[in-house]
């Protein structure tokens, strides 16, 4: 089979599109065929380096995918042959990852994909729907009728929070850079958009909390938050998420963060428990089949170019390009 894969850690270019022996599902494992899988800026994180952890040689690159299994392995009792089928959270722990024609994958990472959902959209909300649902309910214990706000509404994880927030009956603010994508964060469910590309944002932020009231959960996804601003903004007992931002080191203002007796809640998807991410699975399925969560999809390209989609991906994260909608979804 063909897989977009790596000898070395290193830049882009050092994915290698190459023949590989087709994997044999073991023990609980389904082979998947694959149909589609999303980049994550975890990907690139791995790929680069950056993140360090143990890596098989020759190491396939990705977590997310959506497709068909294939064949079974012994044991395996949730799914059949011909199922449709998406997961992530696989590229880790000594795991292959997903960017290529077929993995086999522990059916306990996988779940099946509703009826009219294309394999797509499956894989495009794998992990950002997994930790958009993590972060605002095990997490930030989001309740109907909060104010939420997230930066970068049409981004991967912030699109998938206005969206999840939105049909848990919050009132969602975020942020977009254009006013195409402040059309397209009110299309997905958010009450109020901040252009901060031209907006003044201390300003909008006044004009919004004087109609919202202030903020009960504020999901942080940016890597450098400014945190004076945030705090500023919260309603006492409020909750911030910090789930970026691995190097960044803000000052912290603990005087107005203690005093409104606000928590501040760190958390990375993939130390959920399978349980916990079976949960979250579940009720995005739910929202997918209702058209509640409709992941956005920004560009889609051949798998074989999985070093151009990591290139764009990079540089959408570490440079703020801002030139990347939603996610980079690959197919064979």
């Amino acid at each position: 089979m063909k897989a977009a894969l790596i000898r070395t850690t290193g830049s882009p270019d050092v994915i290698q599109w190459a023949d590989i022996e087709s994997p044999v599902p073991g023990n609980g494992q389904v082979l998947v065929r694959t149909e589609a899988v999303a980049v994550n800026p975890i990907d690139t994180y791995i790929r680069s380096g950056m993140v360090k952890v143990p890596l098989p040689n020759p190491y396939i690159i990705g977590c997310d995918l959506a497709g068909v299994v294939e064949s079974v392995g012994p044991g395996v009792k949730l799914f059949s042959v011909g199922d449709r089928v998406w997961g992530s959270n696989q590229g880790l722990s000594g795991r292959q990852g997903t960017f290529a024609e077929f993995s086999a994958i522990n059916e306990q990472w996988l779940y099946p994909i509703p009826e009219q959902v294309s394999s797509e959209s499956a894989a495009a909300g794998a992990l950002v729907g997994i930790t958009a649902h993590l972060g605002l309910f095990l997490h930030g214990g989001l309740k109907s009728g909060e104010v939420v706000f997230v930066n970068g509404g049409t981004g991967g994880v912030g699109s998938a929070v206005v969206q999840i927030a939105r049909a848990a009956g919050a009132t969602v603010i975020t942020t977009a850079g254009s006013p195409g994508k402040a059309a397209e964060c009110l299309k997905l469910g958010a009450a109020h958009v901040i252009e901060y590309k031209s907006h003044g944002i201390e300003q909008r932020f006044s004009e919004i909390t004087a109609s919202t009231g202030p903020i009960h959960l504020w999901f942080e996804n940016v890597r450098t938050p400014t945190l004076d601003r945030t705090i500023s903004l919260m309603a006492p007992r409020g909750r911030i998420i910090l789930m970026a931002g691995r190097d960044s080191r803000p000052e912290f203002p603990v005087g107005p963060f203690y005093v409104k007796d606000l928590r501040a809640i760190g958390f990375a998807m993939f130390n959920a428990s399978l349980a916990e991410q079976r949960v979250a699975a579940a009720e995005l399925n739910t929202l997918l089949a209702s058209g509640k969560f409709r992941p956005l999809v920004g560009l889609t390209l051949p798998l074989s170019e999985a070093a151009k989609a990591h290139q764009l991906q990079e540089d959408n994260t570490l440079r703020s390009a801002g030139t990347l909608t939603g996610k980079i979804v690959l197919k064979p």
